[in-house]
């Protein structure tokens, strides 16, 4: 008999039937008292016999899209293109890239000479490849012929996760149809390890083996395009170019009704997948390119810009002068981030003006045009980042380092960043006022949530000391920065007796709304991250000083609701080899009567030696505490 359960509701959208619910109890959904029970008829009926049911009728019941949520929480939904923390999203300005819209476009909509399923567009950073995707994505949406998007980006931890891309993709095409929707929810109920699994049993199971169930053709599935941009964004390059793989081969056998469109720098391993025989039959490629061919473009844009800021200051028509928004055009050369970033900085309210800002321009363009071999705007990039970088006070210039450094190590919220760096929210923001013509802090003043960079090209020149120089974030500054750390928790610990009285240095500032245990914990999951950067070694003196922490007493000077997990291998890696089991070491666990017979990470030696709560390949950093005589080495 056909199943009586209500089908299926996404997350944050209206059930698809509108009737008045009925009165039976017998289909209500559980009550937040009574969890839901799920009794299979096989259990029911397991082991009876010598029974007729008559004329029965069995009602198949599973709590309202509870796979489906369960589903969402496996996603990605701040890289779909109408999310809310990529707002406003980069596009392409009204009148610019209008040939290589139509040309994507057109062949989503089938009317074009590329009739390969996959089309990729390729170019160097900065070019303006999301935007055009973007825009693409606003137009098909409309005419109902996008499917899914995913926006990776490499300096957000909720969008560059590549276990959680075919989740997301299926989540995005349960949203527009409704028998799939279903399908998937009961899939991810009765395996709710389903997306944790590998890539390609996720493809199956979430996409194509349920699609195979679905009247492509009334879904109106059929034909619609999948994008998915900033592949190289996408953390772990063998998984890019799995996903690559995995896609040709649904392309190939035509397992999935999907047009995808997929954008990337042009990265060797990414470059060989795509130029491999598996994938190229069924790829199509376009380059966008630097070329100076988008002049008109650019001027469209800067035009535009300058626009929007006399309007905001009162400022004359003639500003700025045709001649300047020439020389702006040449030195943007094609880089659609470069003048965006300019037009940001002019526009920065944090200064003295507009026109102040514009002469600080235009004084670098002409210190760049004077210095030998640059020649091109990728190299003027980096000028204009570090000419934004040598602007901020040196006090506010180490402060801002370390909000990056710790930003780019982990997935740590602002306000945990603030606790870590001792400052209020309010100072939190101040700072990062200085940097805004690169980044924004999102949220309230008193509680920012994200850090959201409007390009990751920023925090790759700030990672690479070749490029950044002695602004770098990662060598001397980061292995400084550790040592600093390390000082701090030597004097903390040695003041404090647990949890509830944490005394910190005199020129440390408690801050009002979290605990001092919190404080602390913020400080200490900092430095652990610190740790296990490769390839930042410890010299002998600062190692031999972390071994004499008191890692037994750490743990109780902690806030109950922290948790953190680090890879201990990485931190062994950057220990002198000769004291590296006197910090971590793997071996038994040393506590009388506990029965784990694996081995463990032990943090510390002698009187200072603690067993940490395991997880594998490492350990957590938590307030978890073993009882007198007791063991926690056996969570995993």
């Amino acid at each position: 008999m056909p199943s009586t359960a209500p089908a299926p509701v996404l997350p944050g959208l209206e059930p698809l039937n509108s009737a008045p619910p009925t009165s039976s109890s017998a289909i209500l959904p559980p009550t937040a008292s009574s969890p839901p029970q799920h009794i299979h008829a096989r259990e029911m009926l397991r082991n009876a016999h010598d029974f007729v049911l008559n004329y029965p009728q069995f009602n198949h019941f599973s709590p309202v899209a509870f796979g489906i949520e369960r589903l969402l929480r496996h996603s990605m939904p701040d890289a779909f293109h109408n999310s809310g923390a990529r707002y406003p999203p980069p596009k392409c300005h009204l009148g610019t890239r209008k040939d290589y819209i139509a040309l994507v476009t057109n062949w989503a909509l089938g009317v074009s000479d590329r009739k390969e399923p996959i089309l990729w567009m390729h170019g160097p950073f900065g070019i303006g490849k999301s935007a055009v995707a973007q825009s693409c994505a606003e137009a098909l949406a409309p005419m109902k012929k996008l499917t899914t998007t995913l926006f990776f980006s490499r300096s957000s931890t909720d969008r560059d996760d590549s276990r959680r891309v075919f989740t997301s993709i299926a989540y995005q095409v349960a949203a527009i149809c409704p028998s799939f929707r279903e399908i998937v929810d009961v899939c991810m109920i009765d395996d709710p390890a389903l997306a944790t699994k590998s890539l390609s049993t996720q493809f199956e199971d979430l996409l194509v083996h349920p699609l195979a169930r679905v009247d492509i053709a009334e879904s109106g599935l059929d034909g619609r395009t999948v994008i998915i941009d900033g592949l190289d964004e996408c953390r772990g390059t063998a998984a890019q170019c799995e996903i690559i793989q995995i896609i040709a081969t649904s392309a190939r056998k035509r397992t999935t009704p999907f047009r995808w469109f997929i954008t990337s720098r042009p990265e060797d391993a990414i470059i060989r997948t795509m130029n491999s025989a598996a994938v190229s039959s069924v790829r199509s490629r376009i380059e966008l390119p630097v070329s100076r061919a988008i002049d008109h473009e650019i001027l469209t844009y800067l035009t535009d810009g300058f626009k929007t800021i006399r309007e905001s200051y009162g400022l004359p028509e003639s500003w700025p002068s045709e001649e300047v928004l020439a020389l702006l055009v040449k030195h943007g050369a094609g880089l659609w981030i470069y003048v965006a970033t300019m037009i940001r900085f002019i526009g920065d309210e944090n200064s003295l003006g507009p026109e102040d800002q514009l002469q600080i321009v235009l004084k670098f363009i002409k210190g760049i045009s004077a210095k030998p071999g640059v020649d091109n705007p990728l190299a003027e990039m980096d000028f204009f980042y570090t000419l934004i970088m040598e602007r901020i006070p040196l006090k506010l210039k180490t402060t801002i380092r370390k909000i990056l450094l710790l930003h780019s190590l982990c997935n740590m919220v602002p306000r945990d960043i603030a606790f870590a760096l001792h400052l209020s929210a309010k100072q939190l923001r101040h700072a990062c006022a200085s940097i805004q013509s690169v980044m924004e802090l999102q949220g309230s003043d008193l509680a920012p949530r994200t850090l959201n960079f409007y390009h990751a090209s920023f925090l790759d020149f700030m990672k690479n000391p070749q490029r950044s120089k002695e602004l770098c974030i990662r060598g001397d500054f980061l292995i400084g920065w550790r040592r600093e750390l390390l000082g701090w928790l030597h004097e903390v610990c040695s003041r404090s007796t647990d949890s509830s009285h944490t005394v910190f240095p005199s020129d440390t500032i408690p801050l009002e709304d979290r605990s001092g245990a919190y404080h602390y914990s913020c400080v200490l999951v900092c430095f652990w991250e610190l740790c296990q950067v490769p390839p930042h070694q410890f010299d002998p003196q600062t190692a031999m000083s972390v071994a004499e922490l008191p890692f037994n007493k750490m743990p109780g000077l902690m806030d109950d609701r922290f948790r953190w997990w680090i890879n201990a291998t990485l931190v062994r890696n950057n220990l002198p080899a000769h004291l590296r089991d006197k910090i971590i070491r793997e071996g038994k666990c040393p506590i009388s009567g506990c029965t784990n017979i694996k081995n463990i990470f032990i943090l510390g030696h002698g009187e200072n030696e603690s067993v940490p709560e395991q997880r594998r390949g490492g350990f957590v950093v938590n307030h978890k505490v073993p009882p007198d005589g007791g063991c926690i080495c056996h969570v995993w």
